[in-house]
Formats: structure tokens, C-alpha cells, sequence
């Protein structure tokens, strides 16, 4: 699996609302700065999100984007294949939709591949952003005189 800047934009702009929920909307350009991300390009982000139903907007002079849904319902795995596509390793580490190699029955790999779907999956599907919300505010309390950044 690999995440492109698209996907580490997106989950750090996820992650900046998340720490904001129930708070109120947050601007482009606050986002913006607070994920180092270039703001041309985290419209196109949000743009997506917000099809993916990950965040909501508010137009208007006050306007800005907000979190959809509440962050511990929200996943880095959700987030990421909603992104990226696919987080298998290869195509046949899915067992249950792919049929076209004829090797498939007989390949040493399969197996490999398929734990590598397993381990990583669990890790991005049983991260919530409300558990990164937790690391971020706990970094914050034993570090006070630093400022975390996303």
C-alpha cells in the first residue's frame, strides 16, 4: 500500500476537523495551514470528502468545512481506500473477487500477499480519528511548551 500526497493531505485535513468537532466550521485557510497542505490542492481534497461524505461545508462569509460524522465512526482505513482504492498489496490478496489468474489454485505468494491484506488492515481499520484525536491531545499535554502541528 501506498499513500500518495493526495491521501496524507486528505487524512491530515480529516484529522484537523476531528480535533475541531462540535467546535464550529474551520476555513480552507486554516486547514490549509495547519496540514503544511497547498490550498489549490486541498479544494480538490475537500471537494472529494465531501462526496465521500467524510465533511460538510457552510458557505458564506462565516462558511468553512466541518466533519460529517462523528470521528469515532471514521476510520484511516475508511478514509484511505475512499482515497486511494484498494489497500491490497496485489490483486489476488483478496480471495473473495479475484479469478483471474489461472495460477491462483496452486501460487505460493497467495497466502503471503493475503497476510499482508490481513496485518494492514487491521491496523487501518481499528484506528479511529477519535483516537487520533487522543494521541494528538495527549502529545499536546506531556509536550506544553512545543506546538504540534498535523
Amino acid at each position: 500500500m501506498k499513500i500518495t500526497y493526495k491521501g496524507d493531505y486528505g487524512l491530515k485535513a480529516i484529522l484537523s476537523l476531528a480535533l475541531h468537532y462540535n467546535k464550529g466550521v474551520l476555513s480552507i485557510q486554516e486547514l490549509a495551514k495547519k496540514g503544511d497542505i497547498p490550498f489549490k490542492f486541498l479544494e480538490q481534497i475537500l471537494l472529494t470528502l465531501k462526496k465521500g461524505g467524510f465533511v460538510g461545508s457552510k458557505r458564506g462569509i462565516d462558511g468553512g468545512y466541518f466533519l460529517a460524522k462523528p470521528p469515532e465512526t471514521i476510520t484511516i482505513g475508511e478514509v484511505i481506500r475512499f482515497i486511494e482504492g484498494p489497500i491490497e498489496p496485489v490483486e489476488c490478496a483478496n480471495k473473495d473477487t479475484y479469478e483471474k489468474c489461472k495460477d491462483f489454485p496452486y501460487c505460493v505468494f497467495k497466502d503471503i500477499w493475503s497476510n499482508v491484506y490481513t496485518a494492514t488492515s487491521l491496523v487501518v481499520d481499528t484506528v479511529t480519528f477519535a483516537e487520533l484525536v487522543r494521541r494528538v491531545e495527549s502529545i499536546k499535554n506531556n509536550d506544553e511548551g512545543s506546538s504540534y502541528s498535523i
